[in-house]
Order: structure tokens, then C-alpha cells, then sequence
């Protein structure tokens, strides 16, 4: 969802890529209803371990933030490039076995991930140093609420 939010969001300005620790192998059926009874374009998207993203061959990254509070306490690929990193923690909507209770968790975590990407797209990033840059967007969770 994240990286659709992205692609509009910042018309071009970020390329964002999703990827897990533990993917599934698919595209979450809920994410993927979600992003499209938007209007968002869903072409190309596909379940992605992170290691795909750090390798030696591996798209230049500028941001990781992951967003599965379970990751927060998984140990990360150490990314080439050294970008900036910050959580953003949402619960797992796939450990939900209620349907209903699960597609209202999809759409709190596109609402809170589309407040958040709003926000970081905004920020002035030519202006900010590295530190302020790292706090700003770690900050970017607590000061968008859920």
C-alpha cells in the first residue's frame, strides 16, 4: 500500500519499493482491493524479501522505514548507502482472522500510511541535514497519529 501511496502521492518524486523479511509470495488480496478502489495503479506490484533491496546491484535507496511493528525488532540487512531509516509501526493485518476486523485494519494502515507519505513528501529535504532529516522522519509516526 505504501508503495502505491508513494506514486501518487509524490508524482515522481520518490520510487518507492515494499518489500518484508517474511513475504508471502502474494500480494495481500485486501491491499491490493484497497489501492485499486482508489484509482491507484497496482501494475508491477509483488510479494519482495528486503534482501532483494541489499545487494550490490540493488536500486539506490534513501529512505528504509518499515512499517510491521513486529519488525522493529528484526535484525535489518545493512543497506548499501547507509539511508536515512525510521519505524513507522502498524499492527500485521494479515495476524487478524476476522475478515471485517481485518479489511477495517487495511484501511487504518492506508490512512495512516497516506497521513505519514503526505507528510514526509512535503518535508523540505534540500534544506535539512542529515540529523534533522533522520529525526524528522522517524517524527513523522508519532506527529501523524494512527
Amino acid at each position: 500500500m505504501a508503495e502505491a501511496i508513494c506514486r501518487q502521492v509524490s508524482k515522481g518524486r520518490f520510487i518507492a519499493y515494499s518489500a518484508g523479511s517474511q513475504p508471502l509470495g502474494f500480494v495481500h488480496p485486501m491491499a491490493l482491493e484497497k489501492v485499486a478502489s482508489l484509482g491507484m495503479d497496482t501494475t508491477g506490484f509483488r510479494s519482495k524479501n528486503w534482501d532483494e533491496f541489499a545487494g550490490v546491484d540493488a536500486p539506490k535507496l534513501d529512505f528504509v522505514i518499515t512499517v510491521c511493528d513486529k519488525a522493529a525488532g528484526e535484525v535489518c540487512p545493512v543497506w548499501p548507502g547507509q539511508p536515512i531509516r525510521a519505524h513507522w509501526g502498524f499492527p500485521d493485518p494479515v495476524a487478524v482472522t476476522d475478515l471485517d476486523l481485518q479489511k477495517r485494519v487495511f484501511n487504518d494502515i492506508f490512512g495512516g500510511l497516506r497521513r505519514r507519505i503526505e507528510l514526509m513528501v512535503n518535508l523540505p529535504l534540500e534544506t535539512l541535514d542529515r540529523e534533522s532529516l533522520q529525526r524528522d522522519v522517524q517524527a513523522l509516526h508519532q506527529n501523524a497519529g494512527t
